[in-house]
């Protein structure tokens, strides 16, 4: 375990996100989250981390985990760690640097050169071995904006079948829809539209968060870029977009009528997440808990209902302050990577 620092600061440098988390005798105090598209240019790496400078100042350790190797400004996930790892290095220089390198614990910025297959995408490890050390034995699901991990936790220790992204995604332990960026062809090829099926356009016309917007179930701080179109992120606007989806325009269907639409398309989101965890959970006791992280929580709970499990909010086992839970649980790889960093626990 690294020593223990007072102040101690988590980052995950995701492809959409950027996390932060800061930890102060022993708890999250503050966190952040960044819109970041790094696939436009490592540029955007270098504005998110001077907006969250507030959150980072005065740090005296700084942990990193990341899964922004993956975005295609990268000609490789190896080169893109390798990348992101250098640009680290140059924004913080006289600082010390922990990198999780998931089931190679903590290294440092040197040792780090030759783990880039175990630090890439090892946030997951990150969040999930924190739930480990809280709750003993969970079923962990993170929902963000763009993917949902799902982990078996028992005996304090990961036990799930895959590694990397590849594996997971096998595996079912990584399902590649979110709660606000996921193409809405990508959970449903069809929507029920006056007792018929409408097929959907296989076109991004709208998302996800459009369909969470509509329903009234979207808070809007978790939406951070921008929509399809670039219009407003109301529910008109939102509506709109799922029209354009089946081909249609808004005043065709009643308000109603889109809710129906809209919840549809989540439900055929849940029902993919539901599949994969229901193969995950197998091998956990049936009333051990679901703990839930991430911007999706509304959607993980309805899917703690459907597996019939206790559901438990991330932020009430992590210590963290009151003001701080719902943006720590929803920031949680960058705050478990704090707090093991800092040998808060």
């Amino acid at each position: 375990m690294a020593k223990a620092s007072k102040v101690a600061i988590g980052f995950d440098v995701g492809g959409a996100h950027l996390k932060v988390a800061r930890v102060e005798d022993g708890r999250v105090v503050a966190a952040a989250i960044i819109a970041m598209p790094l696939w436009q240019g490592l540029d955007r790496l270098d504005a998110a981390l001077r907006e969250a400078e507030p959150v980072y100042r005065g740090g005296a350790l700084f942990g990193f985990t990341m899964t922004g190797e993956l975005v295609d400004l990268f000609p490789s996930r190896a080169d893109g760690v390798s990348i992101l790892l250098d640009r680290i290095a140059a924004h913080f220089p006289a600082e010390e640097h922990l990198i999780y390198a998931g089931r190679s614990g903590f290294v440092g910025m040197d040792a780090a050169a030759g783990l880039a297959a175990d630090i890439a995408s090892a946030n997951w490890h990150a969040t999930a071995s924190l739930v480990g050390r809280l709750a003993g034995e969970a079923l962990f699901v993170d929902m963000g904006s763009t993917t949902t991990d799902i982990i078996p936790v028992r005996g304090g220790k990961v036990v799930g079948k895959g590694y990397s992204d590849a594996e997971r995604m096998a595996t079912g332990e990584l399902v590649y829809t979110g709660f606000t960026r996921t193409f809405l062809f990508g959970v449903a090829s069809s929507a029920p539209v006056r007792g018929q099926f409408a097929p959907v356009m296989n076109e991004y016309f709208a998302s996800i968060a459009d369909a969470h917007r509509v329903l009234g179930v979207l808070d809007e701080d978790n939406d951070k870029h921008a929509t399809a179109d670039g219009r407003e992120k109301t529910v008109a606007g939102s509506t709109a977009r799922l029209a354009r989806m089946l081909g249609r325009d808004a005043a065709e269907l009643s308000g109603r009528e889109w809710r129906d639409v809209a919840r549809w398309f989540s439900e055929q989101q849940l029902r993919l997440i539901h599949d994969a965890a229901f193969r995950v959970s197998g091998v956990l006791a049936e009333d051990a808990p679901l703990v839930a992280a991430g911007t999706g929580r509304w959607q993980i709970r309805r899917l703690a209902n459907r597996l019939e499990r206790p559901f438990v909010d991330l932020a009430e086992v992590m210590p963290v302050v009151d003001a701080a839970r719902d943006i720590a649980s929803s920031a949680a790889p960058a705050a478990a990577v704090a707090l093991l960093a800092g040998g808060s626990l």
